[in-house]
């Protein structure tokens, strides 16, 4: 059990800085506006924006998450679009990676968000 959590150690290579600092939080059983998928060079994948019904929150939601039914989409897990602002030799440890972005638990603060995948690198004892 250690040596799996050893390789979920990543450290930051580059900096990230939020563009969103008001992210949107869905639940469960949500309905949801379905926008535009993402196409940016990055290969961040599969990411569609939505808007709530009263479209007080928008954001970025990984459409593996979203039962999609025309230009409504009902969200089939709790999800938060929070991003971490990390600097360059933070350490994280990874709990969950999706679509280029993981989500992590800083180890210093315990706080959590995403992070672009290609802005971190694996930590190895080897």
């Amino acid at each position: 059990m250690g040596a799996e959590r050893d390789k979920n150690v990543y450290i930051v290579t580059k900096q990230h800085i939020s563009n969103y600092p008001n992210p949107i939080r869905l639940f469960k059983g949500q309905s949801v506006i379905v926008g535009k998928k993402y196409a940016g060079n990055e290969s961040w994948n599969n990411w569609i924006y939505c808007y709530t019904k009263d479209k007080h929150l928008e954001g970025w939601v990984p459409e593996q998450i979203i039962h999609i039914k025309g230009e409504q989409g009902l969200i089939l897990e709790d999800y938060i679009a929070k991003e971490l602002e990390v600097n360059v030799n933070e350490q994280l440890i990874k709990s969950k990676e999706l679509n280029g972005w993981i989500w992590v638990k800083r180890l210093t603060n315990s706080e959590e968000g995403w992070v672009p995948k290609e802005n971190v690198k694996e930590v190895n004892d080897h």
